[in-house]
Parts: structure tokens; sequence; C-alpha cells
């Protein structure tokens, strides 16, 4: 119906999760002062009224950037910010805003993963010293393993031999008959 063009819709943020909001989805809870609350499902809207703190749950961002589990200081993070100053739009200015737009969402995600990354190679290397700990302390559970092993590459190795010797006899049939 709309022939590839591209619909602008005004995405809002979850007062509680931070989640996308987007038109026609959610509640809005209106206090007597005025202001407006926008949550994306009753989920959120529960935990509001039960006046839970979002940063002390774990499922929210502001719980993940409390954590440094996702970036807090980021300049692609300005350009999320809401605008309420009405402007006159051209259509190069709009293209170029769209593509702008666009590059920004890829700088954010590769820096995600930088940061992403980062934060596992801090982990990776305590999981791998908490590893040799382990092994240091277990060492006596690992000799029996590696002589039952041996054990196996053995057991292994002679039903190759038999089955190579069983193939020869088979063959040297053949070619008596």
């Amino acid at each position: 119906a709309n022939s590839g063009r591209c619909v602008m819709v005004r995405v809002e943020t979850c007062y509680f999760c931070s989640g996308p909001l987007y038109p026609g989805h959610g509640i809005q809870f209106v206090r007597n002062d005025a202001k407006v609350f926008k949550f994306c499902r009753s989920k959120c809207h529960k935990n509001f009224i039960r006046k839970r703190n979002p940063r002390k749950t774990a499922w929210t961002k502001a719980f993940r950037r409390a954590r440094k589990k996702e970036m807090t200081v980021d300049s692609t993070l300005d350009f999320e910010k809401r605008r309420n100053r009405p402007v006159k739009y051209d259509r190069e200015l709009v293209g170029t805003t769209l593509r702008a737009m666009q590059r920004v969402k890829e700088i954010h995600t590769r820096r995600e993963e930088i940061f992403y990354a980062k934060r596992m190679k801090e982990s990776k290397t305590i999981q791998r010293q908490a590893a040799k700990v382990e092994l240091k302390e277990n060492m006596e559970i690992l000799a029996p393993a590696a002589a039952q092993k041996e054990k196996v590459l053995l057991n292994i190795a002679d039903h190759a031999r038999v089955k190579a010797a069983a193939q020869r006899r088979t063959a040297a049939a053949k070619m008596e008959e």
C-alpha cells in the first residue's frame, strides 16, 4: 500500500524497563500532577504501582546499566534523545538523516559487540584460572581416567589389528578360489 516508502513512527521508551514502546501498544498512567508514565506491558505497570526500583529489578535496562552490563557513556546514545521542537522538513534533509541514523545504528552495534567482548575477556581469564586451580586440587581424579584412556586406546588398536587380519584371511581365501 505504501509502495516501499519509509513510514516514520515515534517509538517511546517504557518508563520502567526502558524497552521500546510502539504506537498503539502499552499502558499510560497519568499521575495527579499530570505527569505521564508510559509502560510497554502490564508487568512494568504492576512493578511501578508496587513502587519497585528498576535498578534493583534484574531484567530492566536500568539494572543492566547500573551493573556495567551495557554501555552507559557513548556518543551514539545521544542520538536517541527525544526532541519536541517542530522542524520544517525537506526531502533531501530527511534522506540524509535516515542514512545517518542507519550509520549511527551500525556504529552502536559494533561498539556494543566490542564492549561485550571486553567484558567476557575478563571473565574468561577468571574461568581459566579457576579451572587450573580445580585441576591442581583434583589431579587424583584425572590419573585413573588417563589410565582408562590408555586401556581404551589399546583395545581399539587390538580390535583394528584383528579386523585387518580377518580381512587378509578373507582376501586370501578368495584368491585360492
